[in-house]
């Protein structure tokens, strides 16, 4: 599933007539890189949540055979206000997800090798399994705790920075009501309860949450060799 409902509020006005996902990084919209890569990981089907502007990306991505992946749509709605948050777009969109499912923001952009994550496995004492970053300027403080067996809230010296990345069961969101809802609150329920894991990517990850960060993201791109969306 790749996140593709919110408003863009840091990145207006860039937002207020494009949606994020469509703003180009690199030479084309930011959702087709993620895009290329699920694809290319083996990823056949993939969900996106839409709610501002989603006509629009709807329009650009059709049902997905440029890519040779097979997109549904979970619409939350045609305005910012509608988007459901995380959780609440994902618990909408369960029906569509089956057991397990990789899950994307789309205004992230890294090298996190997607197939290796889909395969891996959720046991019993894994409800997920999050893809943490080395804490950005814009978060140092970190977001979660990740001992030496992989396991969250466990003993640590300090905290990392959830990716918008990561592999879900989705048992972790079958009892929550409809509506909208944030999925930190969500994943620290479970870390109480043990069944939160993870693993520290020390590649390359960007947030493009901002004309800085965009501008940032672009540059990064435009050095890189040109790829074949098949390429690993």
């Amino acid at each position: 599933m790749i996140l593709a409902a919110g408003r863009g509020e840091r990145l207006r006005p860039l937002t207020d007539h494009t949606p994020k996902p469509l703003i180009e990084v690199g030479g084309k919209p930011l959702i087709e890189h993620h895009l290329e890569r699920l694809a290319a990981a083996g990823i056949e089907r993939v969900v996106i949540n839409l709610a501002h502007l989603g006509d629009q990306i709807r329009a650009h991505l059709g049902e997905g055979d440029r890519w040779g992946v097979a997109i549904e749509y979970s619409v939350e709605g045609e305005r910012a206000e509608d988007a459901l948050e995380t959780a609440g777009g994902i618990r909408q969109a369960l029906d569509r997800l089956g057991e397990r499912f990789l899950l994307v923001n789309g205004d992230v952009l890294s090298d996190i090798d997607y197939a290796t994550l889909a395969n891996r496995r959720l046991g019993a004492d894994c409800r997920f399994h999050l893809v943490l970053v080395d804490n950005p300027p814009h978060n140092p403080g970190g977001d979660f705790a990740l001992d030496e067996t992989g396991r969250l809230g466990g003993e640590s010296t300090a905290a990392l920075t959830y990716s918008g990345i990561g592999l879900f069961d989705a048992a972790l969101f079958t009892d929550l009501p409809p509506g909208r809802q944030a999925l930190g609150p969500v994943l620290r329920r479970a870390i109480a309860n043990g069944l939160g894991c993870a693993q520290h990517h020390s590649g390359e990850w960007l947030d493009v949450g901002t004309p800085e960060r965009l501008a940032e993201a672009d540059r990064r791109l435009r050095r890189q060799p040109r790829r074949h969306p098949g390429d690993q």
